[in-house]
């Protein structure tokens, strides 16, 4: 499974940025996003940032990888903290696909 994880810049060189998970600190290239400032919040996969992230989106992401991270040590998790934006939420078609529904 590929899981991208977030990480905060901490300093910007042109096309990459020194960027911290917890203890993990990394140079990520981040030609694929663009310009980065030091505080933002990334969505990192293979040490390639894949997409600016939002402080809220960042949380979102953040605590269901934590989640997947306690399942995988043998601890429980409680679904409705770790994952409270898609619980209780009803699948949404892409704009593309909903005129196929007429």
């Amino acid at each position: 499974m590929c899981i991208g994880l977030v990480y905060r810049v901490l300093e910007t060189t042109e096309h990459r940025a020194r960027c911290q998970r917890g203890e993990d600190i990394r140079w990520v290239d981040t030609s694929l996003v663009g310009s980065v400032e030091t505080g933002t919040w990334l969505l990192i996969f293979l040490d390639a940032a894949r997409e600016i992230l939002s402080p809220e989106r960042a949380k979102q992401v953040e605590e269901a990888v934590s989640a997947i991270e306690r399942v995988m040590s043998g601890q429980s998790v409680d679904l409705n903290d770790c994952f409270g934006d898609l619980v209780n939420k009803e699948p949404e078609l892409p704009d593309h696909l909903k005129p196929l529904l007429k």
